[in-house]
């Protein structure tokens, strides 16, 4: 009788182990847009430094 309570409960436990629940929700995106801010900071660079090179050929000039 200990054999078939013993048996009985591994096989349900085995069961219980292996089953699988719903799908984990996924975690938030941690990707990073480059669109937005990032574009407006690299356009207000690129327009900087024109402007320091404009600057630097001027004074050359004189």
């Amino acid at each position: 009788m200990k054999r078939i309570i013993v048996a009985s409960f591994l096989m349900f436990v085995s069961f219980y182990l292996q089953a699988q629940g719903l799908d984990p929700v996924p975690p938030p995106s941690s990707e990073i847009p480059i669109d937005g801010g990032l574009g407006i900071l690299l356009v207000a660079g690129a327009l900087y430094g024109a402007k320091v090179i404009n600057d630097r050929n001027k004074k050359h000039i004189k």
